[in-house]
């Protein structure tokens, strides 16, 4: 049986599938998580369950500093393949054999929470939905489905925590066309527990997303700041600027 470690790994593989019923399931509002405690264990989960198949190019391991993570703490606790403290968050993983095994070639998450992104919602709430929506299905060659990627290759990496699920659907009338039925969503069974309750698990996730949130843009809280400071600076020179011209013109007729 593939571990769940590796089952993680596998985020995100053909998002594409059954864009029409994607449409139609709501995404849930991801929690908005910015405090250290979240986003380090955010780091930890990703670290050791997506980098076995996903890399993270545009990240660093030793920017998780910028989570209050010292060198050390980083080498003894997220570093598990000789990789060092400078290097970018890349896998071993051949494109060839991530083809041959999982039918498609693990997409690189640095900015996944952006690409995600629409109309719907924002990627992190896309994110968070899917990681929460997966339930048993014994006709998938995985055994699991998806309720925003219906027909996903991807298992339900989160099992063992979440527990097993089945999807329960209603079969109505179809209100566009009469006579055909369709089947609607009605909520999950839940078929056996896992090793976390509803809400620890929704934490857990939540933590992950928002990781992965900050790593798109790690920058983005000194982006902010430095945007106020130079605010402030341009208030200053208009109010500046024009009691200067105030000044210079007040004895001119």
């Amino acid at each position: 049986m593939m571990s769940a470690k590796k089952m993680l790994a596998i985020l995100a593989l053909l998002p594409g599938l059954a864009l029409a019923s994607e449409e139609e399931f709501q995404y849930d509002r991801a929690p908005e998580r910015s405090d250290i405690g979240s986003l380090q264990n955010g780091a930890k989960l990703f670290v050791n369950y997506c980098l076995n198949c996903h890399s993270a190019s545009a990240m660093r391991y030793n920017r998780l500093r910028d989570l209050g993570l010292s060198e050390d703490q980083i080498k003894n606790n997220l570093l598990f393949s000789g990789e060092k403290v400078g290097d970018l968050m890349n896998v071993a993983l051949r494109p060839a054999d991530a083809k041959a095994w999982f039918g498609a070639v693990p997409p690189d998450l640095s900015v996944i929470v952006r690409a995600r992104a629409s109309e719907k919602g924002s990627g992190a709430d896309y994110i968070y939905t899917y990681l929460r929506t997966f339930y048993k299905d014994d006709t998938r060659p995985t055994g699991w489905n998806n309720m925003v990627v219906p027909n996903v290759a991807m298992p339900h990496v989160l099992w063992q925590l979440q527990g097993v699920r089945t999807a329960r659907m209603v079969e109505e009338a179809d209100p566009h066309e009469p006579g055909k039925k369709i089947h609607r969503f009605d909520g999950f069974e839940q078929v056996s527990k896992g090793s976390l309750t509803p809400a620890q698990f929704d934490e857990q996730v939540a933590d992950l997303v928002a990781y992965m949130d900050w790593m798109a843009e790690p920058a983005r809280e000194t982006r902010k700041r430095l945007g106020v400071v130079v605010l402030i600076f341009l208030t200053f020179f208009v109010f500046l600027a024009w009691r200067l011209n105030a000044s210079y013109w007040k004895d001119v007729k």
